[in-house]
């Protein structure tokens, strides 16, 4: 079975970013549903995947990277989201971070 991970870098600092809200959505429905909503660690990944198993299916989810916290007010970005779909259940999708108080880029890694 596949899962579902991330972590953040925060490029400006050149760090891990720590302490950052990560909320998972599903977007199946008409409303999101939030499935998830953890911290990252010191290492700026969350402690488990945020999917795996059963719980692991195939559809549109959305990550909300809560960064406007992390950075306090050097920034200018609040909140990160991260719309993406999940089409074969067997693969890890990793879902990354790099940002900085004002930008951000993700990619599916590995």
């Amino acid at each position: 079975m596949g899962k579902l991970t991330t972590h953040v870098l925060d490029t400006a600092n050149g760090r891990p970013g720590a302490g950052i809200t990560v909320e998972l959505f599903s977007l199946h429905g008409s409303q999101p549903t939030l499935l998830k909503s953890v911290q990252t660690n010191a290492d700026g990944r969350t402690d488990a995947p945020l999917l795996e198993g059963e719980r692991f299916r195939a559809g549109t989810y959305q990550l909300v990277f809560h960064v406007g916290a992390y950075f306090r007010s050097q920034g200018f970005l609040d909140q990160v989201p991260v719309r993406f779909v999940i089409a074969d259940t067997a693969a890890h999708y990793h879902v990354p971070l790099l940002c900085s108080p004002w930008s951000y880029t993700t990619y599916r890694g590995s």
